[in-house]
C-alpha cells in the first residue's frame, strides 16, 4: 500500500459528532431504558417471596476427660481434621437424612415441591427421547430433587463449623426444614454410636468367654511345670540351685583367701626362723599370749640380773641363778615360735582341704543350677503366656463394662454441637426490589448507550478523515522564472559553457553506466533539489527499484513526493527511533521511493552520522540505484557517501550563479574531477493523475 493509499484510508473517531449523537438520541434511550426498568420492577413485584434460615453446627470432640473410657487414650480420639468436616458434610446431603426430614415435614404434600410439569424445552427433549417423562421419576424422588435444589450445605473457610442453609417460600418451613437436618444429623451420629457400641458388647461377649478358659488353661500348665519340675524358689524368688550356688561361690572365695593367708604367714615365719633373725617383730609372734608373757618375763629377770651385777660379781649365785632362769626362757620362747608356725602349717593345710571340698561341691552344683535354669526358662514363658491371656481378658472385660454402662444408661456422646438454631426470617432474602430495580436501569442505560454509539461509529457518521498533525497539501514545485519560460522546443538543448545536460541526458548516464548511487549536490538551495526528484522518477520510470534519500535539511526534496513532513525518516532511524521499513515511503506519482529528512532531532541524528555509510551500503543492496540529495554540501561531506560505484550529480538552475562554479571547483580539488552537471529546466512533467496536484 503507498503512502497516498494509507492516508486515504486513515480516518479518526470524531468523539464530539459521537457523543452528540447520544444527546441526539435521548428520548429513544430513555424510553427503552424506562421499559424496560418498569419490566424488571414489575416482574421483580409479582415474584413470590423467598425466605432463608440457617442452623450451624460445630464439628468438636464431646466427650470429657471424667467419662473418656479407660481404654481409649488421646491417640484414640476422633481426628477432626478438614477432610473429616467436609465428609459430614456429605453426610449431612445424603438421601438417607434428607429423605426422613421430608417424610417427617411432609414436604410431599406442599405446593412448592410438586412438580410442575416439564418446560417447552424438557418437552422437546423428552419427545426426541433425550431426557425421561416424569412418570419415569418416582415421587419420592423428585421431592428429594427439589429439596436439594433449596438446600445448602457448606463448611465454613478455615474452621469446623458447618452451614445448613435453606430457602423456602414459607418463612415457617424455612426455619424448621435446617432445624430438622441438623437434628436427623446428629441422632444419625448417636444412632451409630449405639449401633457400634451394641455391635462392640455383641462381640465381646463370646470373646470374653474363649478367653477365660485360655487363662484358666495357662495358669494350669503353670502349675503343672512347677509341680513336675521340682524347681524351689528362695528369696527374692530366686531358683534355689542357683542361690545355694552362689553361696558356694562366696564360700570358696572367703576359703580361698584365708589360705592364701595361712600359707603367706607360715612361710614368712619359717623363712626368718631359718634366717635366725629375731621373731618379736613378726604379727604372728605378736599375737601369742604365751610368748608375750614370756617376753615380760624375759625382760625382767634381764633387769634383775642388771640390778645385781652393780653389787655382786658374776659368778655370784644369785645372778647365776637369773642366768639359768632366762636361759630356760629363752627355750620356752623358741619351743613356743615352733608351735605358732606349726599351727599356721597346720591352718593352710586345712585351708588347702576345705578348698578341695568347696570345688568338688561347686562343680556339683554347678550342673543343678543349669538344669535349673533350664526350666525356669520354660516355666517363664508359660507363665508369659498366662499373664498375656490374663491382661487381655482384664482389658476385654473393662471394655465389655463400660460398654454395658453406656448402653445401659444411654450415655452416647456425638461429635457434633448445634450451636446456633435457625430463626423464623421476617423479610424475604429474594426478590430486593429497589436493588434489582436500579440494577436494571442502569443495565439498560448502559446497554442503549452502547447500541447508540455502536450504530453511529457502523454508519460512519462518527468518522471523519485523519488529522496527520502539520500535514499539508502537496504544493508544485515552483521552478525559476526563467526555466519555466523556456519553450518546448528547446527542451533537447544539451550542453552550455558548464557542459550541463538534462534529465533525460542524466538519467540514461546513470542506467547505462551501471552505477549504484547517485550523489546529487544543489550549491543553489532548495529549488535545485528538483533535480535529484526527478531524476530518480526517470530512472524509476525505466523499470528499475530507485531510493531518493533527502539529506538536505529543510527536506526539499521528499516534500514535493510525499503528502506530509510528518512521515518518520533518516533522523528517526540514526536516532534508533524507527527501522528500515518505517521510513521508506512510496512516491505520489512515480514508482520511485523516498526516505524523507524524517521528524527526529537533527543533533541527535548527528552523533550517529557514522552509521551513514553503512545504511547506504543496505539501501544499494536492496535497491538498483539510491540517490542521495546533499543539498549544499562541501567535498568532505560527499566523500563520506562515495564509493567506486557512485557517480556525483551537481544541479544547475542557473549557471550564471557563482556558487555553481564555487561548488564545482571545491568538488575538482577534494579528486571528485568529472561531476555531471544537471539542469532539469527544459523537462516537461506529465499530467498529474485525477485528484493529485502536480509535484
Amino acid at each position: 500500500m503507498t503512502s497516498g493509499e494509507r492516508m486515504a484510508n486513515d480516518v479518526d473517531v470524531d468523539l464530539g459528532h459521537l457523543f452528540a449523537s447520544l444527546i441526539k438520541r435521548w428520548r429513544r434511550i430513555a424510553f427503552f431504558t424506562l421499559a424496560l426498568t418498569a419490566v424488571v420492577f414489575l416482574l421483580a413485584v409479582l415474584a413470590t417471596p423467598k425466605y432463608r434460615a440457617e442452623t450451624r453446627l460445630l464439628i468438636e470432640a464431646r466427650e470429657s476427660v471424667y467419662t473418656r473410657p479407660l481404654a481409649a487414650g488421646n491417640s484414640e480420639r476422633a481426628v477432626l481434621d478438614a477432610e473429616t468436616v467436609a465428609s459430614q458434610v456429605e453426610v449431612i446431603t445424603s438421601a438417607e437424612i434428607l429423605t426422613q426430614v421430608a417424610r417427617e415435614l411432609g414436604l410431599a404434600d406442599r405446593e412448592e415441591f410438586e412438580d410442575s410439569g416439564p418446560s417447552m424445552l424438557e418437552s422437546v427433549l423428552m419427545t426426541l427421547g433425550l431426557k425421561s417423562g416424569p412418570a419415569a421419576t418416582a415421587p419420592e424422588e423428585r421431592v428429594l430433587e427439589a429439596f436439594r435444589e433449596k438446600l445448602q450445605v457448606y463448611r465454613v473457610e478455615n474452621s469446623r463449623v458447618i452451614v445448613i442453609q435453606f430457602s423456602s417460600e414459607d418463612p415457617q418451613l424455612a426455619r424448621e426444614v435446617p432445624n430438622a437436618i441438623a437434628n436427623a444429623y446428629v441422632a444419625s451420629l448417636r444412632a451409630a454410636k449405639l449401633e457400634a457400641n451394641v455391635d462392640a458388647t455383641q462381640w465381646l461377649e463370646p470373646e470374653i468367654a474363649d478367653l477365660r478358659e485360655r487363662v484358666r488353661d495357662a495358669e494350669a500348665r503353670v502349675a503343672d511345670f512347677r509341680s513336675g519340675s521340682g524347681l524351689l524358689f528362695g528369696g527374692n524368688n530366686t531358683v534355689l540351685a542357683t542361690q545355694q550356688l552362689a553361696e558356694l561361690s562366696s564360700e570358696l572365695s572367703r576359703v580361698r583367701a584365708s589360705r592364701a593367708s595361712a600359707e603367706a604367714q607360715a612361710a614368712s615365719v619359717r623363712d626368718a626362723i631359718a634366717r635366725g633373725a629375731p621373731l618379736e617383730a613378726l604379727p604372728e609372734v605378736q599375737a601369742s599370749n604365751l610368748i608375750q608373757r614370756l617376753r615380760e618375763r624375759q625382760v625382767e629377770l634381764r633387769a634383775e640380773i642388771a640390778d645385781l651385777s652393780t653389787t655382786y660379781l658374776g659368778d655370784h649365785p644369785r645372778i647365776r641363778a637369773l642366768r639359768s632362769q632366762l636361759a630356760d626362757l629363752n627355750t620356752q620362747i623358741q619351743l613356743e615360735m615352733q608351735r605358732v608356725l606349726e599351727a599356721l602349717e597346720t591352718e593352710a593345710a586345712t585351708a588347702r582341704g576345705r578348698e578341695q571340698e568347696l570345688m568338688s561341691d561347686l562343680e556339683a552344683q554347678k550342673d543343678v543350677s543349669s538344669n535349673a535354669e533350664e526350666q525356669q526358662v520354660e516355666l517363664r514363658a508359660l507363665e508369659r503366656e498366662a499373664a498375656a491371656q490374663r491382661q487381655l481378658l482384664e482389658s476385654y472385660l473393662t471394655r465389655y463394662r463400660e460398654a454395658v454402662a453406656r448402653g445401659d444408661r444411654s450415655y452416647l456422646p456425638v461429635d457434633a454441637r448445634i450451636f446456633s438454631r435457625a430463626l423464623q426470617p421476617s423479610e424475604p432474602y429474594f426478590p430486593k426490589v429497589m436493588p434489582i430495580t436500579l440494577a436494571a436501569f442502569a443495565a439498560s442505560l448502559l446497554v442503549m448507550c452502547v447500541i447508540t454509539l455502536l450504530q453511529e461509529l457502523f454508519s460512519g457518521r462518527a468518522l471523519r478523515p485523519a488529522d496527520s498533525g502539520g500535514i499539508e497539501p502537496v504544493r508544485q514545485v515552483e521552478m525559476p522564472a526563467a526555466i519555466a519560460a523556456a519553450p518546448a522546443e528547446e527542451s533537447t538543448a544539451r550542453a552550455t559553457e558548464l557542459g550541463e545536460v538534462d534529465v533525460e541526458v542524466a538519467a540514461e548516464a546513470l542506467i547505462s553506466s551501471g552505477v549504484a548511487r547517485a550523489i546529487v549536490v544543489s550549491p543553489e538551495g532548495d529549488e535545485a533539489a528538483a533535480s535529484a526528484v526527478l531524476v530518480a522518477r526517470e530512472v524509476a520510470d525505466a523499470g528499475l527499484r530507485v531510493l531518493l534519500l533527502d539529506l538536505t535539511a529543510s527536506g526539499a526534496a521528499s516534500r514535493p513526493m510525499l503528502e506530509s513532513r510528518a512521515y518518520p525518516g533518516i533522523t528517526n532511524l540514526l536516532t534508533g527511533e524507527s527501522q528500515f521499513a518505517d521510513i521508506i515511503h512510496a512516491d505520489l506519482y512515480s514508482s520511485c521511493h523516498i526516505i524523507p529528512i524524517g521528524t527526529g532531532e537533527l543533533d541527535e541524528a548527528m552523533r550517529g552520522i557514522d552509521r551513514l555509510p553503512i545504511i547506504m551500503g543496505s539501501l544499494t543492496t536492496a535497491y538498483d540505484l539510491v540517490v542521495a540529495e546533499c543539498g549544499d554540501a562541501d567535498a568532505a561531506a560527499v566523500r563520506r557517501l562515495m564509493e567506486e560505484d557512485a557517480r556525483i550529480l551537481v544541479s544547475v538552475l542557473d549557471p550564471s550563479e557563482e556558487s555553481i562554479a564555487a561548488a564545482t571547483r571545491e568538488l575538482r580539488d577534494g579528486g571528485f574531477s568529472n561531476p555531471l552537471m544537471v539542469n532539469p529546466s527544459a523537462h516537461m512533467t506529465p499530467t498529474a493523475p485525477p485528484g493529485r496536484d502536480v509535484a
